[in-house]
């Protein structure tokens, strides 16, 4: 303002004084002294510790806060650092500015920290400094460890998950689902048995969390039992063994389903035959004949606890031979679909016979004349399912599509590997559980899984996808060429720098549902 009327103004500046120690030339401070006086007068550290003594369990890498509370943190991670600092005394006298980690060698048993202070000192000034404190790293194996190493079997808690149908399916998508969550980073060891997986905790609040992840993820109910091992009497004190039986719903992604007529009417009507597209928390249900979408909740489920009328392994290849499309697009699920009119016959038919099926499907957007189908073949099939028989004058359809077949497209490209790899969980195999043809059984049913990942974005949507390393870019160019028409997974989807320790096993993936 004083420029805008003309008025003549004097710039201020800020003059030195010399520091009353040394006497060099420095802008004024409260203590009229320069910084390397000041510090050479005052250390603001002298009383904070600079050694201290930490323990760590070399099983599980925690660390002792004491009295027992131990604290899972890697090297030079935020959770370290900060368990490092709350480790100081008598760090409430001065302002902490900033902490830091100094590299040591990891077998070095050290770890060190340069922390930055501040403290008021001579009149008023703020003086800032940094040391470096030096924590020394002894083993100690925490309660849970030294109980495991003593006897493995000594388990406080057990989850045993199960699922009564003849395949493993859910139990590979559940996999992949624990592995991104690291939902079983808690379990001392996980058994995989004939229908299902047993998992066994030395803490009973980790078994409780796991089954709350499951029923986040999964249809599921459970129960849970406890077993008295022994008792104090002097000290009133109780050990029990815990265990939880977690049942999952039968009902998988892909099956034929004919609804109760109570849980039919309770849906507006819905079917009665629906095909299961998706299972979560919730089932989801499409009626193939009026693309209709209906969720069936955990409780409405177990309330009436349907079975499947058909399982994917009854599935039959169909070939196309002419499709109409009788409607537009209906989002169903983040899918389009369209219905439409198509011509099929059975491919095991072919120089037998002329049957052909005239039949309704939601598969209008994807299928065209001379590809392949995988359906239900009601028309020959002997079905004696109880819920059936409760609807009068239900006429049946001959066949129900479920999805395009993409069989043999894939015959060129046999034999070369995928682009992508998954993680395994470490599990020991029941004796039960083993056998040639269990394995080969166990082997067709992984590898159909890893497909219905490459078709299926929804069904990848929620797993991790690696980069496989072994995959050459000339082969990849050359298996696009060979089956353009095949889904494959895109290299966006896929994370890089995996990392695999040993206790990680990685396997080549090419099939899963849910």
């Amino acid at each position: 303002m004083a420029h805008d009327t003309g008025m003549f103004t004097v710039a201020q500046t800020v003059g030195n004084v010399l520091c009353c120690k040394c006497g060099i030339s420095m802008q004024p401070n409260a203590a009229n002294m320069c910084v390397n006086c000041l510090r050479s007068e005052i250390d603001i550290t002298e009383g904070l510790q600079k050694h201290v003594t930490i323990i760590r369990c070399p099983e599980c890498d925690s660390y002792l806060q004491p009295p027992k509370t131990w604290i899972r943190a890697q090297l030079e991670s935020k959770e370290l650092l900060t368990f490092c600092v709350k480790r100081l005394k008598n760090l409430n006298k001065v302002k902490m500015v900033n902490a830091e980690f100094v590299w040591t060698e990891p077998h070095s048993k050290r770890i060190k920290v340069k922390l930055k202070v501040q403290k008021e000192v001579l009149n008023g000034a703020v003086l800032e400094q940094g040391y470096t404190v030096e924590y020394v790293v002894q083993d100690q194996m925490c309660e849970s460890c030294s109980r495991v190493q003593a006897n493995p079997d000594q388990w406080v808690a057990a989850v045993q998950v199960r699922q009564h149908v003849t395949h493993r399916r859910t139990f590979f998508y559940l996999e992949q689902l624990i592995l991104k969550h690291d939902a079983a980073k808690s379990a001392i060891r996980i058994r995989q048995m004939d229908q299902g997986i047993d998992f066994f905790f030395n803490n009973r609040s980790h078994a409780v969390k796991f089954v709350e992840f499951l029923s986040k993820v999964a249809p599921i109910r459970s129960r849970s039992d406890k077993q008295l091992v022994s008792h104090d009497q002097k000290s009133n004190t109780f050990n029990y063994k815990h265990t939880f039986s977690v049942e999952i719903s039968p009902i998988c992604r892909e099956d034929l389903i004919c609804l109760p007529p109570k849980v039919a009417a309770s849906l507006g009507g819905l079917g009665p035959l629906v095909i299961c597209n998706k299972v979560s928390n919730n089932i989801a249900l499409l009626d193939p004949v009026t693309l209709r979408q209906s969720f069936l909740d955990v409780d409405q489920y177990w309330r009436s606890n349907f079975k499947a009328l058909m399982s994917s392994r009854q599935l039959v290849e169909y070939i196309v031979l002419d499709v109409e499309a009788i409607s537009s697009d209906v989002n169903i699920g983040g899918s389009r679909c369209v219905l439409a009119d198509a011509q099929i016959a059975r491919v095991s038919d072919f120089g037998k016979n002329d049957t052909i099926f005239n039949v309704k499907t939601h598969l209008g957007r994807l299928l065209n004349p001379g590809d392949y189908a995988l359906g239900y073949d009601l028309y020959s099939a002997n079905s004696n399912d109880i819920e059936l028989d409760k609807h009068k004058g239900l006429v049946l359809p001959e066949v129900i599509l479920i999805k395009k077949s993409y069989e043999e497209k894939r015959q060129k490209k046999r034999g070369k590997p995928r682009s992508w790899k998954l993680k395994s969980l470490n599990m020991d195999i029941d004796v039960a559980a083993k056998g040639g043809n269990h394995d080969e059984k166990l082997s067709s049913e992984y590898e159909q899984f890893l497909r219905d990942l490459e078709e299926n974005p929804d069904l990848r949507f929620n797993l991790s996808l690696y980069r496989n390393a072994e995959y050459q870019p000339s082969e990849m160019a050359s298996s696009v060429m060979d089956g353009e028409d095949v889904p494959l997974v895109r290299l966006d989807e896929l994370l890089a720098d995996l990392d695999i320790s040993d206790d990680d096993k990685v396997v080549d993936l090419s099939s899963m549902p849910e």
